[in-house]
């Protein structure tokens, strides 16, 4: 699927982006909300704790892995080769870096709770300096629908 409307909204209709990091010779995945827009780029808001697994893998390796699914519904068949399932799926790649500018983290916590809670929310700065907010910039991406 090409349609960066239908892309947009798919994005906007999930809570749970699948982060891919290079953890030596393997890959550490973790499950996050995110908050999301799009300005000419697709870029994902994190967050967490400042200190971490999580942050050490960004600080050796900022390039990522993600990966976005919903919709999902069992197709039946007559026979166990016949069966299939509904989807929706969004794979790529990007760069993530850490946010240290306060209006941008207030940003990007405010489009999580946004995209999670569907709340606008303001945040203090002792709030936002509390919790670690991540940016990913996202370089390619592919996405698929099956109905």
């Amino acid at each position: 699927m090409t349609d960066l409307n239908k892309i947009i909204e798919i994005i906007k209709n999930n809570q749970c982006c699948r982060l891919g990091f290079i953890d030596q010779e393997s890959v550490y995945i973790v499950p996050l909300n995110y908050g999301y827009l799009y300005n000419n780029k697709h870029i994902f808001y994190f967050h967490g704790a400042k200190v971490g697994k999580k942050i050490n893998l960004i600080k050796q390796n900022n390039h990522i892995g993600f990966e976005i699914d919903n919709n999902h519904q069992l197709v039946e068949g007559k026979t166990p080769c016949q069966y299939s399932m509904k989807y929706q799926s969004i794979i790529g790649k990007g760069h993530i870096e850490l946010i240290e500018d306060n209006e941008e983290k207030k940003l990007g916590l405010q489009l999580i709770m946004k995209n999670v809670a569907h709340q606008d929310v303001t945040f203090s700065n002792q709030m936002i300096s509390n919790v670690a907010v991540m940016k990913l910039i996202v370089d390619t991406l592919s996405c698929k629908e099956h109905q």
